[in-house]
């Protein structure tokens, strides 16, 4: 039996005592002496946001599919017992083992939005390490490898003097060979500095060491160059090209003990995005679009729901209803699953984009709440971030869902675009007024 890092009179003090146990269903136990590689893969966020994550899952289920590699879950804690943790010494430790993340050979950071990185302090303070990387190279002392990864990556310089490394790009590409660079390395005993080196010169992955970036008076890049000559001058992004070959299905998510924000099985259906939308970092740095197979979707979809109980199903991906067989798999999981009452979910719809038929069929199961995403209140501000959407086309899809059955619609709106108007304010309610009149 493990032995957990908390106390039963921590546990009674703290919110939420199971965010912080594991053992959870599919969470994985390996034997540490039978392994390489301690990977302990970090959301810098509450354990509720963490587990929603699909780019964590993904990445767990991958890394502990190699026999030589342990990964596991480490979350920011929540306030309350950030100050326990603070007062009486007590490291950040991983879930499933529940040993100092100090002791890992890698520590495994998700880089999903901005304000999460005082998080990511937070969590190498309480973790024992030290907060800049120049701090670890050199130190008497192990520490684990700090790499940063996700959609804020692809700018990694506000955070550079914290981390090892970067990934850049989609984690199902380079990481058996960083590992494989890793062991060899051990064998070899070399140093910290020879691993980093060798991973430098690995696709995709950024070394800040290595690189000499100047800034201009405004604080954007002036320039960026290598600082030694065995290292690529340019780092490359590196995304799938094959999801049938290359795309790595999760079969068995871990099921938390307590509500995720996402409580759900996520299917991702496709990969990148066909529009232009100015303000979508996703939509441009996980281009092309990539499609999965639909054949394959089912298999998954019938495994994962097995395997975890779950009664819900969100489609994911930038633009589901740009799917091309997306009437195909609603259909199947209502044909297939509809008798258990699983809902679906389908999350980023283009409201130009979607059949009645697929609609009505899907609220049948259950009633859920169709999202659009119109971002700005004036037609003129769409058209300044290329959104490609009139009023004509916005009022004309919510009657079709209200008339497919739905009684709410949720509508996005962003405030704060380039060029906007108190008139560009103005026109979201008065454009939700119209769509509650359809």
């Amino acid at each position: 039996m493990r032995k957990l890092a908390l106390s039963d009179e921590i546990m009674m003090r703290v919110d939420k005592s199971a965010r912080y146990i594991g053992g959870e269903v599919n969470s994985v136990m390996k034997n540490p002496e039978d392994v390489d590689i301690r990977f302990a893969m970090c959301f810098p966020d509450v354990y509720e946001i963490g587990m929603s994550n699909l780019g964590m899952m993904i990445l767990y289920d991958m890394f502990n599919c190699r026999s030589d590699v342990w990964c596991e879950r480490v979350f920011s804690p929540w306030t309350d017992l950030d100050q326990v943790m603070r007062e009486k010494n007590i490291p950040l430790f991983a879930l499933e083992s529940q040993e100092p993340v100090k002791n890992f050979d890698f520590l495994g950071i998700t880089l999903g939005y901005e304000m999460c990185y005082t998080n990511v302090l937070q969590v190498l303070e309480l973790s024992g390490i030290p907060l800049r990387a120049k701090d670890r190279r050199n130190a008497a002392e192990h520490y684990p490898l700090v790499i940063g990864g996700g959609a804020c990556a692809y700018n990694p310089e506000p955070l550079a003097e914290f981390f090892d490394m970067f990934y850049i790009g989609e984690g199902e590409t380079v990481y058996d060979a960083l590992f494989d660079a890793y062991k060899e390395n051990k064998r070899n005993h070399g140093t910290r500095e020879d691993f980093l080196l060798k991973a430098a010169n690995i696709p995709g992955i950024y070394v800040p060491m290595f690189y000499d970036v100047t800034y201009k008076e405004d604080g954007t890049i002036e320039s960026f160059k290598p600082n030694r000559p065995d290292v690529p001058a340019t780092i490359q992004k590196q995304v799938i090209v094959d999801m049938e070959k290359d795309y790595h299905c999760i079969k068995a998510p871990v099921v938390p003990f307590i509500k995720a924000t996402q409580d759900r099985v996520t299917l991702e259906i496709q990969r990148g995005c066909i529009r232009g939308c100015r303000f979508c970092q996703a939509g441009m740095i996980y281009r092309p679009l990539r499609e999965r197979n639909v054949e394959t979707l089912k298999a998954s979809v019938k495994e994962m729901l097995l395997n975890t109980g779950d009664d819900e199903v969100s489609l994911s991906s930038l633009s589901s209803s740009d799917y091309t067989d997306l009437k195909e798999i609603c259909t199947y999981l209502i044909d297939e699953f509809g008798d258990q009452a699983i809902n679906i979910s389908l999350p980023s719809l283009r409201i130009d984009a979607f059949a009645l038929d697929v609609m009505s069929r899907v609220q049948d199961v259950k009633k859920s709440s169709l999202t659009f995403a119109p971002e700005a209140g004036s037609q003129r501000l769409r058209d300044v971030i290329n959104k490609g959407l009139t009023e004509e086309v916005i009022l004309h899809g919510a009657a079709e869902a209200f008339r497919g059955g739905w009684n709410h619609v949720k509508l996005y709106f962003m405030l704060g675009l380039p060029t906007e108007t108190l008139d560009d304010m103005l026109g979201i309610p008065r454009l939700a007024q119209r769509i509650c009149e359809e």
